[in-house]
């Protein structure tokens, strides 16, 4: 990381090299963190903001869909402006977005607060990713990777348990004003550590047409996917224009993308096999992948009774299965075919959603944790079998650009499918719901032996009805939730057939990515 023609610098050694790659590994753990700790405190913010729980969900999907936009700009932003410099001033930017989530006064602030700290995020992974390689010795890259890797593993775990105990014991708006001394501290160490070893800069054209159609059409499909349910879809203006933008937008930037010289996101990448069905495979099951991370702990708390604390803990063993195995499946990356590996992952989760698809009104908290541990099997290989599926056969020079296309569509994909599922799961409740009750009588002898049971505990006859009433919302939540599961197995099923008409890939022991 040196100007041309200058001898490289040299490795970073003793105290300076541990803050500095401690400072990396906090920037990163810091921007995973916040893809999952606001999962679990969705109601409790709801709730303190004065919005449904539906409508909660755009905090999640707002901030996937601005940093999947965002990350095809990385690689333009560190050729332009260095990767310390830029990887600073995002993570100062994201320290300031993180603090105005923390004092939003409205659902509404918040949204247009996490756009705008998704949008900034976009540089700190790849950008921690590449510092961390060059302030180590080359014979110890392995143990920076693995420095990194952990780091992406360990996130998602902490988060939904800190997010869960901040929220039932201090208060939400702390999920992001922690990032505050955490960002503070990352951007000091890196400046003061790194500043000296900027990369060299060039000027490079900017598809800036291209840009602005890409996020015209992700924001309108997005905007549509959120407000479509509660605007009854179609049957509304607003929703028949948003289709309308977001259609022609997505049409335009097309044949933009395909025509221009220097595009925002390269689509002849799409002409290689691999990278086609490994894109399509990638982005098909970490959308199933977000949506039920979304999901589950939802429906915990909505439905179950869990608090936000216990349906973290629930979340937990997904990535504490993830870390312990990684480091084993690691040792087959470099021998083992790609689609072996991922296949291996695909049936995991397709085990663990068939799991999750018998859930009763009694399940138990270990019923919920034994899916989870073994989508954590899953996780293990998902995402560095799915790269090298994606980038074998592509140039090197091309790798940068490949690889922001797949985290790109990937995120965007994700941040799609949490909408469509939330969608789902309330028309699957009033489907389910509304066979229920065509079923349950009032004068049904197992209904009246229901609300006497009610009335002999002290209930009179509004409050027996609208326990019952509750009851059977639940039921039907409980039944819709599991159809949604049993359509993820089937999914993820489908997705082996897609990997395997791909070439046999073989990795080179790269670390995984981030699952963010």
């Amino acid at each position: 990381m040196s100007a041309p023609g200058a001898a490289p610098l040299p490795p970073l050694k003793g105290a300076q090299l541990a803050i500095t790659a401690i400072a990396l590994a906090l920037g990163t753990f810091m921007q995973v963190l916040d893809t999952t700790i606001a999962n679990v405190s969705l109601p409790t913010i709801a709730g303190n903001l004065g919005a449904s729980t539906d409508q909660s969900t755009w905090v999640i999907t707002s901030f996937a869909v601005s940093n999947g936009v965002a990350v095809p700009l990385t690689g333009w932003l560190m050729q332009r402006y260095g990767v310390v410099r830029v990887f600073v001033l995002a993570v100062l930017a994201f320290t300031l977005a993180s603090f105005l989530c923390g004092i939003a006064w409205s659902l509404s602030a918040l949204i247009v607060f996490r756009i705008l700290q998704g949008a900034v995020s976009g540089p700190m992974i790849p950008g921690s990713q590449a510092l961390l390689i060059s302030i180590f010795p080359s014979d110890k890259r392995a143990t920076a990777l693995g420095i990194w890797s952990i780091t992406t593993l360990v996130a998602p775990i902490i988060g939904p348990i800190l997010g869960g105990y901040i929220s039932d014991n201090i208060h939400w708006s702390w999920i992001f004003l922690i990032n505050v001394p955490v960002g503070l501290i990352t951007a000091f160490f890196c400046w003061t550590n790194l500043a000296g070893r900027e990369t060299p800069t060039r000027r490079l054209p900017i598809d800036r047409v291209g840009l602005a159609l890409l996020v015209i059409w992700v924001g309108g499909l997005q905007i549509m996917l959120d407000t479509g349910k509660d605007a009854d879809w179609f049957s509304s203006p607003a929703i028949v224009i948003e289709a309308l933008v977001a259609a022609v937008a997505f049409a335009a930037w097309l044949i933009w993308e395909l025509t221009e010289k220097f595009p925002v996101v390269d689509l002849s990448l799409f002409k290689h096999r691999n990278f086609a069905l490994g894109t399509i495979a990638f982005c098909l099951g970490y959308a199933v992948f977000f949506a039920n991370v979304l999901l589950l702990p939802l429906w915990l708390q909505t439905n179950v009774g869990y608090t936000a604390t216990w349906a973290g803990l629930v979340a937990a063993p997904s990535g504490a299965v993830a870390v312990l195995l990684t480091p084993i499946a690691a040792r087959f990356m470099s021998r083992v075919d790609a689609r072996i590996l991922a296949t291996i992952s695909f049936l995991a989760f397709a085990v663990s959603y068939f799991m999750r698809a018998n859930y009763t009104g009694d399940a138990g908290f270990w019923d919920f944790v034994w899916p989870l541990a073994v989508q954590g099997i899953a996780m293990s290989t998902f995402f560095v079998a799915m790269l090298t599926i994606s980038l074998d056969g592509i140039a090197p020079e091309r790798i940068p650009s490949a690889s922001g296309i797949s985290n790109f569509t990937r995120i965007t994909a994700g941040g799609f499918a949490a909408s469509i599922t939330t969608t789902m799961w309330d028309r699957r409740e009033a489907l389910h719901q509304s066979r229920l009750a065509d079923t349950s009588s009032a004068y049904s002898p197992s209904m009246q032996q229901a609300l006497d049971h009610l009335h002999h505990l002290g209930f009179t006859d509004p409050q027996a009805y609208a326990v019952l009433a509750r009851s059977l919302a639940t039921q039907a939540y409980t039944m819709a939730s599991d159809d949604l599961f049993w359509i993820s197995g089937w999914l993820s099923i489908a997705m082996i057939a897609v990997v395997w008409l791909a070439r046999r890939s073989v990795s080179g022991g790269g670390a995984p990515v981030a699952a963010d």
